[in-house]
């Protein structure tokens, strides 16, 4: 969604959405069926006030430690869509070095539309958009959060005027996310990256094809205090700083 050449900080912010401008990030039925993997769950609960997530990525491990008091919204949302394994599978779309990270668009359109046709109230931005903090992708109107998310890897305190509002941040594993496939640059239009829409209408099948180079998130899972291992050493040391 960030393409290559320099932008102003403004088109900065105007360019982080989920959908931009081409189209776009619950419960009911019976509790006894079968949940599909992925899909929004029933009878979505509260957050924990505070509680970390482990994330495994073809790169290496990498945890997120989410606050529902910078967002309580959006750390509700966070935390379903871990809950469902969401994220099992899904692909850093969008990487631009020097600004951030984005990922959220499921490979599999099904799962994707379910989430996106949910979208929830913004949250105030209490947190500032700092290097390796977590905060959802959105379009420029107002409440269009969905499953779209981004990792900044620098400051980008412009972004807080402009709503977007960290829910979390990574506290181990940061190289990883530093080491994260870049080449592919902004999407298109803009760019040479992938394109949205039809990550949209074709999920995974198109960006295997024709993006085989990004890196994917293997799985990711709410983990306690005890269990949350730092990100082994040897991911960290490898990960190639931008």
């Amino acid at each position: 969604m960030h393409r290559s050449g320099i932008l102003t900080l403004a088109a900065l912010a105007a360019l982080l959405t989920s959908c931009g401008s081409e189209s776009t990030p619950r419960a009911g039925g019976d509790s006894t069926a079968p949940h599909t993997v992925g899909m929004p769950i029933d009878r979505a609960t509260t957050a924990p006030n505070v509680f970390r997530v482990r994330f495994e990525t073809n790169k290496g491990p990498f945890v997120v430690e989410a606050h529902r008091d910078w967002a309580p919204r959006g750390v509700d949302r966070f935390y379903h869509l871990v809950q469902s394994q969401y994220f099992d599978n899904v692909r850093f779309f969008r990487v631009v070095s020097s600004f951030m990270a984005q990922f959220g668009m499921h490979g599999d359109p099904k799962v994707n539309a379910a989430w996106e046709q949910m979208p929830i109230q913004d949250d105030s931005v209490r947190e500032s958009n700092r290097r390796g903090y977590l905060t959802f992708a959105m379009r420029s109107e107002p409440n269009t959060r969905t499953n779209q998310f981004f990792i900044n890897i620098v400051n980008n305190r412009n972004l807080d005027e402009s709503g977007f509002a960290p829910i979390g941040r990574v506290v181990d594993g940061l190289a990883v996310i530093d080491s994260l496939y870049a080449d592919y640059g902004e999407g298109a239009p803009r760019g040479n990256g992938p394109d949205q829409t039809r990550i949209r209408i074709e999920g995974n099948a198109y960006l295997e094809r024709d993006y085989p180079k990004l890196d994917f998130i293997r799985s990711a899972r709410v983990v306690t205090d005890s269990s949350a291992a730092a990100a082994t050493d040897t991911h960290d040391t490898s990960a190639k700083k931008r």
